[in-house]
């Protein structure tokens, strides 16, 4: 990924954020014939200091639930569009158009797993997680022959990041000024992913 100095993050808790606030993620995958092949799935995040985990599973016919080696991850944050017009400079400096957006790239190796106690464990915390989120209350019940059988049609995965890297794009490379205006234009905006970006904009101001 492409990423100026300006917009580098390095700490591990604006990752934690962003995987906290959109847990579905694309993963990406160099298939047999050389082709790049992605998948877009929920998963469960889990950090301890320096050291990532990331859990999931695929359906078992997605030819990625074969894939035991390297893998891209994408998590996406929010991103919204700047008009030049929110520049206070936008005559002088002669600005143009640009795009703000928080992104992660998560590089490592998948292990993926078909045992069915672990499948078991898994689609369990992936209910919990995502029940909670609805007010729902649909559990898995390992105890029950019909639930168990589900686990057959999944291949679950493991994975450990070894790079991360953290793009946020919010101006940093213009004037406060700049940056204090486009701010207060995606807080007006009625899209919750244009206030988003203004949340992290000003985070990054204060």
């Amino acid at each position: 990924m492409y990423t100026p100095r300006a917009f580098a993050e390095t700490e591990l808790v604006h990752l934690d954020a962003l995987v906290a606030a959109d847990p579905f993620v694309t993963l990406v995958t160099i298939g047999a014939d050389g082709a790049p092949f992605a998948s877009h799935l929920p998963v469960l995040y889990r950090r301890e200091g320096d050291r990532v985990l990331v859990e999931g599973h695929w359906a078992k016919p997605n030819p990625q639930a074969q894939h035991a080696g390297p893998a891209l991850m994408i998590v996406r944050g929010p991103h919204a569009y700047v008009s030049p017009g929110w520049y206070p400079d936008k005559e002088a400096a002669a600005r143009v158009p640009t795009w703000n957006y928080a992104v992660a790239h998560l590089s490592g190796t998948l292990q993926p797993f078909s045992d069915e106690d672990a499948l078991a464990d898994l689609v369990s915390r992936l209910s919990d997680r995502f029940e909670a989120g609805v007010g729902q209350t649909w559990r898995f019940e390992p105890d029950r022959d019909d639930h168990r059988r589900q686990l057959r049609g999944i291949v679950g995965f493991r994975f450990e990041p070894g790079r991360i890297e953290l793009k946020f794009k919010l101006n940093q490379n213009h004037p406060v000024a700049n940056r204090v205006s486009v701010a207060d234009a995606l807080s007006r905006s009625d899209a919750p992913d244009a206030r988003a970006v203004a949340t992290l904009m000003r985070d990054r101001l204060d």
